[in-house]
């Protein structure tokens, strides 16, 4: 498998899904939602025999490469909200699965999230929040104290947890945007700080509806960040 066709394939699906995103059959939506969840997280998460672009992002950072310095994004639209344009590939990780996490558990199902002092202390993570805000010299301490094992169990939970609240999903929830106070949750349990670089998140992800949040953090938003380690690594071909 090559990173083209890897691409190739989630691009297909995800146009997929974008135009059934606008019809009201509620088991195609479903369906096509977690084909390309599946894509874009480790295949333990979806079950999948096949080995897909996080797979190989992941093997590469468990093999004692989680501090390799990678651009942040595959493009520099929002950089003028980050705290600096190149992280190790275990921020990419953390960034996108802390994400998934807050968005699908609170906004998505409106309830805790997995992360938790327990958690953060497995991980060895110096921070509670997605890490958008951190300075370059900062991310670099951050990936140092990472346990990329633990964090790769972290993932999984995530990911397979994020599956099931979308199983459970009805078309109006779909449809539907969530509670100013829901998002403002996020802010309250540490998702983001108060660093306009941070909470320019709660923004964004207030204006959406779960559909919305379907199409950008669970799946898209991991391949913005995806690419960025397998573009500029030796993670494959």
């Amino acid at each position: 498998m090559n990173k083209e066709t890897l691409y190739k394939t989630f691009e297909q699906k995800n146009e997929e899904l974008r135009a059934a995103m606008n019809g009201d059959d509620l088991e195609k939506i479903i369906n096509l939602t977690l084909e390309v969840h599946a894509l874009v997280h480790p295949a333990e998460v979806s079950g999948s025999t096949e080995k897909t672009i996080a797979d190989y992002v992941l093997d590469y950072m468990l093999e004692g490469n989680q501090n390799a310095l990678v651009p942040r994004q595959i493009w520099d639209t929002d950089l003028h909200y980050a705290g600096t344009d190149m992280v190790p590939l275990c921020w990419q990780f953390w960034h996108t699965y802390r994400i998934e996490d807050l968005v699908s558990n609170i906004l998505m199902a409106d309830q805790d999230q997995i992360f938790n002092d327990e958690w953060q202390q497995k991980i060895g993570a110096t921070i509670t929040d997605t890490g958008n805000a951190l300075e370059a010299d900062e991310v670099v301490e951050f990936g140092k104290k990472i346990n990329a094992e633990a964090l790769k169990e972290y993932m999984i939970v995530v990911g397979k947890n994020t599956r099931e609240i979308i199983k459970k999903l009805t078309l109006e929830e779909i449809k539907s945007m969530v509670p100013e106070e829901w998002v403002m949750r996020i802010l309250e349990v540490g998702g983001v700080t108060t660093d306009f670089r941070s909470v320019w998140l709660l923004v964004f992800w207030g204006r959406l509806t779960r559909g919305g949040m379907i199409l950008t953090p669970m799946t898209y938003h991991h391949m913005m960040h995806l690419p960025a380690c397998t573009d500029h690594l030796s993670i494959i071909e």
